[in-house]
């Protein structure tokens, strides 16, 4: 995680700074990064560039801080607050969801303080399925449902819970698995229609292919038909995958700020090598060496082509699904 620490004492700066270079350690990047600001000032700035604020000091700050900038559990960065003697760690701001919970656990074990989570959840020992889809990669496309299944589980009550794919493990107590038409809980790339909390993993890789010089916006107008056409959302893009000719191409780079995914370049040998039945081009064979660069491209590793070839205006668009390896161990 991407992390800012702040502190306002001697003794407070010293722990945020050590603290900070043994989170780096342990492969975060963190940094103390007050830089002069007053605590509402810095809180700010880390709010917009942040996974997770650390206050080294006292939680009324904290609290004051971070107040004006509160938007929506589900974009709200992690929120930790250690006091200067470093003996308790306690979030307050995004536990399941943005993992301040799970980071709070970690920074206590690392100084030897006690973590204080206030969840509900986390103290009747309840099945938090936001916490556990953050933890698998999950994004939760409905959070505002979230409060309706765990008040069902704190009350003793069976969800109901629908997979697309299979997970590892034993179902946490309380869930039950059902027919997708009949749930709570759906975890599938497709919105459930029914008014169930909805998981969806990011892994839809687009493969993508283009005449040189063809602008970004002509590119995602093809990308958004096809991922409404099969009902898929934006946020499941995990990479846009080319062949190794286009890694320079201005629309494909900036397509990949739009969406803040990686662009993914291979080899036409590459490519070549890549098994399944595709949708061949002569002309692009002419052109890259490989039959087929999106279909390709988008299955180079591994997984299951949701869409074959689709071409408009020199553009083409291909979408897979990468392989999912799903457990309920992570639910403890």
């Amino acid at each position: 995680m991407k992390l800012e620490l702040i502190a306002f004492t001697q003794r407070g700066n010293a722990l945020a700074e050590q603290l900070a270079k043994t989170l780096s350690d342990h492969g975060h990047q963190a940094a103390y990064t007050r830089d002069g600001l007053k605590a509402e000032a810095w809180a700010e700035r880390a709010f917009s560039r942040s996974e997770g604020l650390i206050f080294v000091g006292a939680t009324g700050i904290a609290v004051r801080s971070i107040a004006p900038h509160l938007r929506h559990k589900s974009t709200d960065p992690a929120v930790i607050v250690v006091d200067e003697g470093g003996q308790f760690v306690i979030p307050i701001l995004s536990g399941h969801l943005g993992g301040a919970n799970d980071l709070a656990r970690e920074i206590a074990t690392l100084i030897g303080a006690v973590p204080v989570i206030t969840t509900a959840t986390d103290v009747n020992g309840v099945f938090a399925v936001d916490q556990w889809a953050r933890r698998q990669g999950l994004m939760v496309c409905n959070p505002e449902r979230i409060l309706s299944v765990s008040s069902r589980l704190l009350a003793g009550e069976t969800v109901g819970f629908f997979s697309a794919w299979p997970i590892a493990g034993e179902l946490p107590h309380g869930l039950c698995p059902v027919s997708r038409e009949d749930v709570q809980v759906v975890l599938d790339l497709h919105r459930p229609e029914e008014d169930a909390l909805w998981l969806c993993p990011k892994g839809v890789r687009v493969g993508m292919g283009c005449r040189r010089g063809t602008p970004a916006a002509a590119l995602r107008t093809l990308l958004e038909e096809v991922l409404t056409q099969e009902g898929i959302p934006e946020k499941a893009v995990c990479a846009l995958c080319t062949i190794d000719l286009k890694k320079d191409e201005p629309g494909l780079q900036e397509l990949t700020q739009e969406l803040n995914v990686p662009l993914l370049t291979y080899s036409a040998q590459e490519l070549a090598q890549v098994p399944g039945d595709f949708t061949p081009s002569p002309f692009v064979e002419q052109i890259t060496g490989v039959d087929n660069v999106c279909e390709r491209a988008a299955l180079a590793s591994g997984g299951t082509l949701l869409r074959k070839k689709t071409t408009r205006d020199g553009v083409t668009v291909a979408l897979a699904m990468e392989e999912l390896h799903l457990t309920w161990k992570e639910h403890l």
